[in-house]
């Protein structure tokens, strides 16, 4: 797998053929199989004991959950790695946060994850960084000079430390009802 600081190619689908992973557009034909990777996910966490991130419904089944998919797929800017031609995970991006959430704006164009997830048959691989990895071009392709992401700050940090990890430096947190989040930010040059 790529490092996360390291470029990839500057076409729209990137590869790593040596590791078998291509990340390419998606469309609204992948939304069932990112409902099931994000299915997945809710059932590996609550398997952990984690049940105040995204809770205890499969997020197909939640209020909303799949309506929001199909909007990634047609609205926002998605994208699916593949590994030996298998979805393996997806990233979606957007020209922001959503507006619903209590999250400042940035001040500057910017390149917003909205979504990053990882089918956990392949966890490990380090699918996600190399996403990451792909929304740092992807930002530079569109002019931008920030990236940002929001994730749940709770479980003791984790997925802050993950994004930490990937380059990512905490910015705002805030809540939403109770659920605590925390604002990561990246330059990219």
């Amino acid at each position: 797998m790529k490092p996360c600081g390291s470029s990839w190619q500057t076409s729209a689908v990137s590869d790593d053929t040596k590791h078998g992973l291509r990340i390419r557009p998606g469309s609204p034909a992948d939304a069932p199989v990112i409902l099931d990777m994000l299915d997945s996910a809710v059932a590996w966490m609550n398997a952990r004991g984690n049940t105040e991130q995204w809770g205890t419904v499969p997020y197909s089944q939640t209020s909303g959950g799949a309506a929001r998919i199909e909007r990634y797929t047609t609205v926002n800017s998605p994208y699916v790695a593949e590994l030996d031609g298998v979805p393996a995970g997806a990233l979606v991006l957007d020209s922001g946060p959503n507006p619903q959430m209590p999250i400042p704006a940035a001040g500057e164009p910017e390149r917003y994850v909205r979504l990053l997830i990882s089918d956990r048959r392949h966890a490990g691989l380090g699918i996600g960084a190399a996403l990451l990895a792909h929304a740092v071009e992807e930002t530079r392709r569109a002019g931008a000079g920030l990236l940002r992401v929001d994730c749940w700050a709770g479980g003791g940090g984790e997925l802050v430390a993950y994004y930490e990890r990937n380059g990512f430096a905490p910015t705002d947190s805030f809540l939403s009802g109770t659920w605590p989040g925390q604002v990561l930010a990246r330059r990219v040059g």
